[in-house]
């Protein structure tokens, strides 16, 4: 029920929202992952950011796409948190770490090992519209987890401009969406993250987009 709940909010709203009305351009698209185990990361501006890496991939494999979240974010409200982890299929992440115990990157490995995508903001909260953040080193910890799973960056250009951080009206306006290659982790976690700075520098300089007012 909850998959037949998510495939329909995703085939009726979400998609026609994002490519039909906006207007969702897709640059390499061959580069995306056809199956899981993967991992997209993108820069964050936008509450739309995951929906709109989710409408990347057909509604054939909506059900093992998992975005990562904060969840002290959606936790608060019960209704939220409901839809966060049924419909959107959330991972849950607790940025305030209360148990030093458990790996805080176990629930990705788990949905990586069941050959699932997990879609991850590197750079953590929202930040300013199109302008990349410095990456944390979360995701060079869990490619060495994950040696064997490719890492897929992708440049996102619009989304901050159609919900900025702390609107709540959309505003329209085109979206581009820049796939870049594969990585894979390379034995050391400087050098991997200066990689994936550089490729995503990359991805945003392709678009030669000129910068916000």
């Amino acid at each position: 029920m909850k998959g037949a709940l998510r495939i329909l909010f995703f085939a009726i709203l979400v998609r026609p929202l994002l490519i039909i009305i906006l207007g969702l351009h897709v640059r390499h698209k061959s580069r995306l992952p056809k199956k899981g185990p993967a991992v997209i990361v993108a820069n964050h501006n936008s509450h739309l950011d995951a929906l709109a890496l989710i409408c990347l991939f057909p509604l054939r494999l909506l059900l093992r796409i998992r975005p990562v979240a904060a969840q002290d974010y959606f936790y608060r409200n019960p209704l939220l948190k409901w839809f966060a982890l049924n419909i959107m299929g959330i991972i849950p992440l607790d940025r305030k770490m209360r148990s030093k115990k458990k790996n805080p990157l176990s629930d990705m490995n788990e949905f990586l090992s069941k050959n699932e995508i997990v879609i991850l903001f590197p750079e953590g909260s929202r930040g300013s519209p199109e302008r990349l953040g410095d990456f944390k080193a979360g995701i060079a910890h869990l490619a060495k987890q994950n040696p064997e799973v490719p890492v897929i960056p992708v440049f996102m250009h619009g989304l901050g401009k159609v919900l900025p951080k702390g609107e709540a009206l959309l505003v329209p306006f085109f979206i581009d969406l820049f796939i870049g290659e594969p990585l894979f982790w390379n034995s050391d976690k400087i050098s991997y993250m200066e990689s994936l700075t550089s490729t995503m520098t990359s991805l945003a300089e392709e678009g030669n987009f000129p910068s916000w007012d």
